[in-house]
């Protein structure tokens, strides 16, 4: 059965994950969003049982273990039967300077290894093509496979008996092999030794990239590798940030709720953005800021879209893959996401609030200029027109819209940011005009969107009804923390949301009846607001609790049944391991503290 026991492999190209067994059971080639050549995360396939993997056997398999080299995104997992074999095997994708570029080609390396006794084990590749309805015809060389499908070819390059591979037959492990899959292009070098090379490379790449991060004094070893995670989901080549690795794990069992999250939400970027901000990886962050410069830049008459493809396009139509089964067989399993044609205002306020950085942090190669500050004029304009329009919200409903709260309150965050912007350029009447918008917006929020009879905001204009991203009024400004009113929000909110540790998004119907998992990164929203209004006791040990509830890699995904701890939802989450890192930041004691 699948479970989200896994970790993740990548190079900000492509990205693979790698479950507790050694299998790969999940990569998109050539890049994020593309067609699954390992795939039975969501299997069975049409193709047949057993197919769409890329896996490592051990015959009479007792246990695994399964962790990351220290600050690196090299997984290992050790395997051991039941007499004394063991059997070691490492994977990652390349990347690593060279030439004075990075190199970080399509390629997955997998070394292995015996560790005791007599391992048997058996080498099973078996990629598929076009969202698991095609099988490759294979050819073979003296030292390589080729996997030839119609749009693309796979070659897998070995120091392993070539014929044990193609016939999967088992065999006594005895000396190292390496298996380089990547592009049907010749390696220089030996598999060995373009394996041996490009894991020392790579790993002192990682190692070096850690080095440079600003984390917390506390809960280091989880911000690094949400750190490095947030980093593996990246698209270099652009600059995107996507969501999540996967398509279509549900939120909850048997929903239905299930969504292609492979693609770049210009909601996610102000937390992304901040994130990356505090960690101090200002290169990403600068490849990101520009990735929603060129997106805005392209702002047709339909207005900014909710969410884009990692190349910038918003060609996100929505349909069926009926060659996967989907995850423990609860499809649909879907490619591309209809919400890109949703009306959702918060975008406008997103890309504001994301670029701003531009015009503020020192260490940015490039700054902020009048130009680009006129085109976020133009996008501030369109955030005050439709601030107070209905809309399918945070949550993005595909059944009914309303004038929620979120949406409304980040354009007024984007208001008062150009204000700041205008008077950092030193436009002083643009600095007025901006922050009079802000004013009459904060006033027309705090009348439609506070319910005296809670004594609490609510998610929409005129409602009752509340939910989880109202704990942000105080993370963009809208409140302070001495405000009884913020006080009162998380008290009404608390109430109503929160199961044990867990927040739920809202606890009313939607389009596909009421939610039965907690959204992770709800949370650590909690939990920030909790310190806010003074219960920082209670916020830590929330947070403590928070952490144990990553997986054996320490990973998360989108969502959590309360009930039992398991992980549901596309995995892992950029979402969740955002709110992790600014949780932990503003949580941890200060370095002078605690020394």
């Amino acid at each position: 059965m699948s479970t989200l026991d896994q970790a993740i492999i990548g190079n900000c190209g492509f990205a693979a994950l790698v479950d507790r067994r050694a299998e790969v059971t999940w990569a998109c080639m050539p890049r994020f969003d593309g067609d699954p050549v390992f795939c039975s995360l969501l299997g069975p396939p049409s193709a047949g049982e057993g197919q769409g993997r890329f896996a490592i056997e051990l015959d009479r398999l007792a246990y695994s273990e399964q962790s990351y080299e220290r600050n690196t995104a090299i997984v290992v997992t050790r395997l051991y039967d039941d007499s004394g074999g063991a059997v070691e095997v490492t994977d990652f994708a390349p990347r690593f300077e060279q030439y004075g570029r990075t190199f970080r080609p399509m390629m997955i390396v997998r070394q292995l290894r015996r560790l005791s006794g007599s391992p048997l084990v058996r080498v099973v590749t078996r990629p598929l093509f076009d969202y698991g309805r095609t099988v490759p015809t294979i050819t073979q060389g003296s030292n390589h496979i080729r996997y030839v499908g119609s749009s693309q070819v796979l070659r897998l390059t070995t120091d392993a008996s070539v014929t044990a591979v193609v016939d999967e037959t088992p065999f006594i492990l005895e000396d190292d092999l390496t298996f380089v899959l990547g592009p049907d292009e010749t390696l220089p070098n030996s598999a060995r030794d373009t394996g041996s090379a490009f894991h020392e490379q790579t790993c002192t790449y990682w190692q070096e990239w850690v080095r440079s991060l600003a984390i917390p004094f506390e809960w280091q070893e989880a911000v690094i590798r949400a750190a490095i995670t947030l980093k593996l989901n990246t698209f270099e080549d652009t600059g995107a940030v996507i969501a999540a690795a996967t398509s279509s794990i549900p939120e909850a069992p048997g929903t239905g709720r299930n969504w292609d999250y492979r693609y770049c939400w210009l909601r996610d970027s102000y937390f992304v953005i901040n994130a990356l901000n505090r960690l101090g990886a200002t290169k990403t962050m600068e490849h990101y800021v520009r990735f929603i410069i060129n997106t805005t830049a392209t702002n047709g008459e339909h207005g900014l879209r909710p969410v884009y493809r990692i190349n910038g396009r918003d060609d996100l139509e929505e349909h069926f893959a009926e060659g996967l089964a989907g995850y423990r067989g609860m499809g649909p399993v879907r490619v591309g996401n209809q919400a890109y044609r949703q009306q959702q205002n918060d975008v406008y306020g997103s890309a504001i609030l994301a670029t701003a950085h531009l015009f503020f942090d020192e260490r940015l190669r490039r700054r902020g200029d009048e130009a680009l500050f006129r085109r976020l004029e133009a996008l501030g304009e369109q955030a005050v027109a439709v601030y107070r329009e209905p809309d399918a919200g945070p949550w993005e409903f595909r059944g009914f819209e309303k004038v929620h709260t979120f949406s409304a309150a980040i354009c007024w965050a984007a208001a008062r940011a150009l204000g700041s912007i205008a008077e950092k350029l030193g436009y002083a009447e643009r600095a007025a005009y901006w922050r009079g918008r802000a004013r009459e917006m904060a006033e027309v929020i705090g009348r439609e969107a506070w319910n005296e009879e809670r004594q609490s905001y609510t998610a929409s204009f005129g409602g009752r009804d509340l939910d989880a991203s109202l704990m942000l009024l105080y993370e963009w400004g809208f409140l302070q923390a001495d405000d009884p009113r913020l006080a009162s929000t998380v008290r009404a909110v608390e109430q109503e949301l929160r199961r044990g540790d867990f927040l739920f998004r809202y606890v009313h119907e939607d389009d596909f009846g009421t939610p039965d998992t907690a959204f992770v990164t709800c949370a650590f929203w909690y939990v920030d607001a909790l310190a806010a209004v003074g219960r920082e006791e209670e916020a830590r040990a929330i947070f403590e609790r928070l952490l144990a509830c990553r997986n054996h890699v320490g990973l998360l995904s989108e969502d959590i049944d309360p009930a039992t701890g398991e992980l549901w939802g596309n995995f892992p989450q950029t979402y969740s391991m955002v709110g992790l890192i600014n949780s932990a930041m503003r949580l941890s004691r200060r370095w002078e503290e605690a020394l």
